[in-house]
Parts: C-alpha cells; structure tokens; sequence
C-alpha cells in the first residue's frame, strides 16, 4: 500500500485540546498506525484565503475514517443552527464513510440539549465508545483501527497485545481477578463500566477480544496461568552481595502470575533486600520508615519494564540488587520517536503495549502516562540519590545507584545496615525455624507494629503490595517464633483480625533498645 489513509478527527473543539494533542501524538508515533494512517486535525492547518467550514468539510470528503469527539458542549452554531460537529457527521453519514464515536464521561447529564440529541442520533447508527481520559480514548482508538485493518485485510496479525492468544480461550481467564480489576478502576479512574458488568462487557470495552477470543493482552492482565501460553512473560530478581553478576547467585526466584502480580512480587523483592530506616515515635505512635530508594522509583522502572517490554522475545524481565545499584532489564527498545534523552524531558506517552498499558493506568500502576521517568529523576534527587540512568544495550536498562545512608538521615533512626548486626541474635534464638534471609525482613515487621495492626495495615506502612509475599516472608516466620501474635486466635480469618508484638517480642526489642 503506498496511499495512506486519512483519519479525520472533528474540528477543534476547546474541551478537548489534551485528547487531540493525544491523539495526534500517538497516531504519528505508533509504529504499525503511522505505516497506514495519517491524521487531519484542523489546528495543524495554516492559514489560508478559505473559510474553515469549507476547509473541514472537505477534509471529510477525503477521509476514510472519520472519527468523532461528543462532549459537553455542543458547538458555535451556523446560520442553520448546526454546529461543526453536527455538520462533519452528517457529511460522514451521507457519504458511507467509517465513523467512529466517541463519547466523554460515563452519562450524558449535564450535556448541552443539542449535543445529547446528536449523541443519540448518533447511538441510533453506530456502536459508541465512551471514555473518561486521553489514554483511555488513545487505547480505544488503537483498538478500534487495529481491528479495521484487520477487517479490510491490510494485516493478517495485529500487535502483540491486540492478537488472539493461541490455544486460549475465555476459560482460562479469571473472572475473579477481572472483576477486582473493574472495581479498582471504578474507584481509582471513574472507568464508566457499571459494577455489575459481565467479563465480556469489561474484555469489550478494554478492546481485549480477537472475535470473542481472549488477546495476548487479556491473558497477561487476567490468566489463570499465563506463563502457560506465554512462558517469557515471568520475571526474575536476583540479589547479589557484590558490584557483579557471580555464581552461585545468594537469592534467586523467578516469579509468576498476571502482570499485576508480577508488579508486586518484583517490588516487594526489592523492598525486602534494600536497606529500611525506621525512625524514633517521638511525633507520632508509628514510627516513620523511608527505603534507601523510595518505593515509588522502585515500581516505576520494574512496572514500565513489565508493561512496555517485547513479548515477541525469549528474554524475561530481570530484576538485579547489587551492592552499589539496582538494575531493571527488559528485552525491549523505545517506540520511535522517544529517545534516550527526550525520556529525561516532557515527552508524549508511546507505549509498546497500549492494550496492556491502559488496564495499568487504570488501576493507578502506571500514575501518569508520559511522566514516569520525570517522576523517577525527581524523586531521586528529592531524596538526594543521584539520577536514574537509561541506556539500550541487548535490551532496555534502568539503573538507580544506592546510597543507604540518606534513609537514615531521612528518619533519624536506625538502617537495615545497623538492624543486619542484631539480626543473627534472631536468627540464633530461633534456630532452626528462621532463616538469616527472612531475619532482616521479621525484624522490620517488628519495628512497625507499635500498635495492634491488621494485614494491611502493616502491608501499607512498610510499602509493600503483594500478599503472599508478605504472608510467607513477614508474617508468619513472625508468628511461628512467637515475636507476634492474632489478637482473635479463634477466629483466623475474621475480617477484624489484628496482630500485635507477644511478650517475648516487646522483650527482644526491648533488650535491643537497652
């Protein structure tokens, strides 16, 4: 194909200024979209002797897509009443071209007269997406001209995110985990899919269906197992002592589970390796903590090597501690056109995965698209650590260098480096039921639980997200050596159930301190 097609979106409308610049930046930066399709937007015209509604309304004779933004407001109107808008898809509508809709926020309230009867004119004919931010309606938009292509033959696959996952099928996805998700985007974004929407209702909106076949995207965020169908799709932490990679490797694990849960395992690997200050109760009941390297540095990089890595590879995502620094590895590149030196400035959001990107979005992995590394090199040097270094070598490379002292400055109190002298006191009083590996990370369960606490209380005030890993590494060696406690023994799995320091725990800390 050497014509591209025209991709017309309604004329400039003030409300929705983020979106188009969104739109526009996204289209031409997309690496497959960019090979098919150019965009028309009426802002990128330079002035000339015609009058604007000329000028777009022949930009809808020539398109071959047009698409459409519904808001609040309806339009400046014509002599004959009809605003911009109106007149743009009616010409789409009277000349068979492809439309597509898309409607701001989750009702209709409050919308111009005018514009909720074009809205509905509109559902009458076609089949309406509705959206509450930019990405979203990047997301919607990629998923809808993926499935054009493919409808008019011009690809035979989609990306990777958008394909059907071979030899799976909606069984195998988890209709628990898809449900949690749809409330967690509910609360955390506005998603407007009601709360008792079906799985097919939540795959649809979230364009994760290849004719009612689960996509690569949908198993990776929702499988049941989905290094099942996509073994590299695991990530695995590595933790050595020195400043290089040797055998045999101190702590090795490889971790599993939907991109969600490898998010967390991989984060609370490292919380649980880096050095924690824990501070004096002299201000408050809660003694405060700070990481070497702040948490939210920590789930930036491993999360944007989970979302925007290529799965097409062998290559899993790496994730090594060292002694000096911490490096996350994808096998992966930049989506053209970042580089490394616009990642260290304002840039536009270029996702590898958009399909998988979005659902992070939505639930508050990703914070905002396009920022993450600005937030990284910011909070680095908010806390004094130097910046992050970004390098391409057989993969992607995110390197933070540590520098455990500036977390006890931080909080006035004692590190992980002072807490590793006590820790073989623990390990020898309860040799033979706790590991040195686990001692550091009881001791700082320890530190925290000033005051009866429940499970997530404690996960929250030591950062950490994944359950079973606090489960198996915190609370229960604590518990099996008797430092803590349920204050509810008989009833385990009461929604009320707390746990405190026993004696013998308030003892330990008690001779530690004296």
């Amino acid at each position: 194909m050497t014509e591209k097609l025209l991709i017309f979106v309604s004329s400039v409308q003030k409300e929705f200024a983020e979106e188009r610049k969104a739109l526009r930046e996204f289209l031409r930066g997309d690496p497959l979209l960019r090979r098919f399709f150019e965009i028309f937007l009426f802002e990128d015209v330079p002035a000339i002797d015609r009058r604007a509604d000329e000028v777009y309304l022949h930009e809808v004779e020539r398109c071959h897509i047009y698409v459409g933004l519904f808001g609040k407001e309806y339009g400046k109107e014509d002599e004959k009443g009809y605003s911009p808008t109106h007149r743009e898809f009616d010409l789409a509508t009277r000349l068979g071209k492809h439309r597509l809709i898309f409607v701001k926020g989750a009702g209709d309230d409050g919308k111009a007269p005018r514009m909720q009867a074009l809205i509905k004119a509109a559902g009458d004919q076609v089949v309406r997406r509705r959206f509450v931010s930019a990405s979203e309606l990047v997301a919607a938009l990629y998923g809808s001209l993926v499935q054009y292509l493919e409808e008019h033959e011009l690809i035979r696959s989609g990306p990777f995110d958008a394909s059907f996952c071979r030899n799976a099928t909606i069984g195998d996805l988890d209709e628990d985990k898809i449900h949690a998700f749809l409330n967690q985007a509910r609360r955390a974004r506005g998603l407007p899919l009601p709360e008792e929407s079906t799985t097919m209702e939540v795959l649809t909106h979230l364009n994760l269906l290849d004719k009612e076949r689960p996509s690569n995207a949908a198993v990776l965020l929702f499988g049941k197992q989905p290094q099942r169908f996509l073994i590299s799709s695991e990530v695995k932490c590595a933790h050595f002592h020195g400043v290089e990679v040797t055998k045999p490797i101190p702590f090795y694990r490889v971790y599993k589970g939907t991109v969600f849960e490898l998010v967390d395992q991989a984060v609370d690997f490292v919380l649980s390796k880096i050095d924690l200050a824990v501070g004096t109760r002299a201000h408050s009941v809660q003694a405060p903590v700070a990481y070497e390297i702040p948490p939210e540095v920590i789930r930036e990089a491993i999360v944007n090597a989970v979302a925007h890595r290529d799965y097409t590879s062998n290559g899993s995502v790496q994730v090594m501690l060292f002694a000096d620094r911490l490096e996350v590895w994808n096998p992966g590149t930049l989506s053209p056109p970042l580089t490394l030196a616009k990642l260290r400035k304002p840039h536009g959001s270029v996702p590898f995965n958009p399909l998988l990107a979005e659902p992070l979005y939505l639930t508050k992995y990703i914070e905002r698209m396009g920022t993450g590394t600005g937030d990284m090199i910011r909070r680095c040097r908010n806390v004094g650590l130097d910046e992050p270094e970004f390098a391409l070598t057989d993969g992607f490379v995110v390197t933070i260098r540590r520098k455990p002292d500036l977390a006890f400055k931080a909080v006035g109190g004692i590190t992980g480096e002072v807490t590793a002298q006590v820790a073989g006191e623990v390990a020898g009083e309860v040799a033979g039921e706790v590991t040195g590996e686990v001692a550091g990370e009881v001791l700082r369960l320890l530190e925290i639980l000033t005051t009866p606490m429940t499970r997530a209380e404690m996960q929250f005030a030591l950062g950490l997200k994944g359950q079973a890993n606090f489960r198996d590494r915190y609370l229960q060696p604590a518990v099996v050596i008797g430092f803590i406690e349920m204050i509810r023994p008989d009833k385990p799995t009461s929604r009320l159930q707390k746990y405190r320091l026993t004696a013998k725990g308030r003892a330990w800390l008690a001779g530690r301190k004296s």
